[in-house]
């Protein structure tokens, strides 16, 4: 298949850029994090995603959603990585919405509507240290009543602070299993985040939470089913998020060489720079390519979907790394200043990185995979 959007996908990226640019330039970010805004996000501009038909890309037709596929998600998150802009979309419309479109009860579906409108926001709670372990995963749910108790701590639950319902993660006697839980419920404590990119996320304690049966999404024992395909789709998206910061960093560079004079020159006319930008080319349009295989992969039901995107996710983090610390090398240093705003697309690409897996963590996996 070719590494090219089609025809509808790029009016999709025209349309998702222009809303962004006109409701969510970068001064968007920079007054929520300096107004110091409790939610850290705009509830309007969540429900505009809605009007779009953005926060519906995956849900399927019958609950609200466009019924679209992996690729024209990964072009929205793409546009949001070039804008930066503080969204539940990742959560709430990626993780969230695949759960339960995959094996959620009808009952637990009639969030997808909620979601797709843009007025309900959801949380995926799986992590629980400073790193992504899927595999490590230590709540616990043991049988309590007709139901289940659950206890243990989640982390980087992202926009978890503001979310009207949470899918968290337990071990069973069964196996890892996932629970519909309301945040409301005694026990369950959220404490907001604020991340070093001014986005989002919440530390998440569960106390002796109860919770009836009907909370379990899909069978008991039956979350990693669930959850490897969320995950990978979600990987793949982060991809595209880091491809869209890192390629706008880069834009953001290319404007500076042609403009910023040293020695009488602009210095976009020195080699040494004209190498970088070069290379820096190139990579981010591997990271492009990696990460549209992937989302193609995961659409098209392949068997190695789930290690296309590992791919895409350790490709595009380092090249989108390259390519913001390029940007405050070019500038002089001062682009770490606020004034300058490739230092927010670095801080950005550092959080996306550590999101659902690092460069090494997929590295590590994809060596595993062939045996080594």
């Amino acid at each position: 298949m070719p590494l090219i959007l089609t025809e509808e996908q790029t009016m999709l990226q025209d349309a998702a850029d222009g809303f962004l640019a006109e409701h969510a330039p970068l001064d968007h970010l920079r007054k929520l994090r300096d107004d110091r805004d409790p939610d850290g996000l705009s509830r309007d501009l969540w429900r505009g995603f809605g009007e779009m038909g953005f926060a519906g890309v995956l849900i399927p037709e019958a609950h609200g959603g466009l019924g679209l596929g992996a690729v024209e998600a990964g072009v929205i998150a793409e546009s949001l990585g070039r804008s930066l802009t503080p969204s539940p979309f990742m959560g709430s419309a990626i993780l969230s919405a695949k759960v339960l479109s995959d094996g959620g009860s009808e009952v637990q579906q009639a969030w997808l509507p909620r979601i797709a409108a843009g007025e309900a926001v959801l949380s995926l709670a799986i992590d629980e240290g400073a790193k992504h372990a899927p595999s490590r995963i230590t709540a616990r749910a043991e049988r309590s009543g007709n139901g289940f108790r659950l206890n243990g701590a989640k982390a980087l639950v992202l926009d978890g602070h503001i979310a009207d319902a949470l899918i968290v993660a337990a071990r069973a006697e069964e196996g890892i299993t996932l629970f519909l839980v309301d945040p409301k419920t005694d026990g369950v404590a959220v404490e907001r985040t604020v991340m070093v990119d001014a986005h989002n996320a919440a530390r998440v304690t569960l106390t002796d939470v109860e919770v009836d049966a009907d909370a379990v999404i899909g069978a008991v024992g039956g979350g990693e089913a669930l959850l490897n395909p969320a995950l990978a789709l979600g990987r793949a998206c982060a991809a595209s998020t880091l491809t869209g910061a890192g390629d706008q960093a880069f834009k953001i560079t290319l404007e500076y060489l042609r403009t910023r004079k040293q020695f009488g020159r602009l210095i976009g006319e020195f080699q040494a720079l004209q190498h970088r930008a070069a290379h820096l080319y190139t990579e981010l349009a591997l990271a492009r390519a990696a990460t549209l295989a992937a989302l193609q992969a995961i659409d098209a039901g392949r068997d190695d979907a789930d290690l296309a995107a590992s791919v895409a996710k350790a490709k595009a983090g380092r090249a989108a790394e390259l390519a913001v610390q390029e940007a405050v090398q070019m500038h002089g240093g001062v682009g770490m200043t606020d004034a300058f705003d490739v230092g927010l697309y670095m801080k950005r690409v550092r959080v996306l990185n550590e999101l659902l897996g690092d460069a090494q963590f997929h590295t590590e996996r994809l060596a595993r995979s062939q045996g080594f």
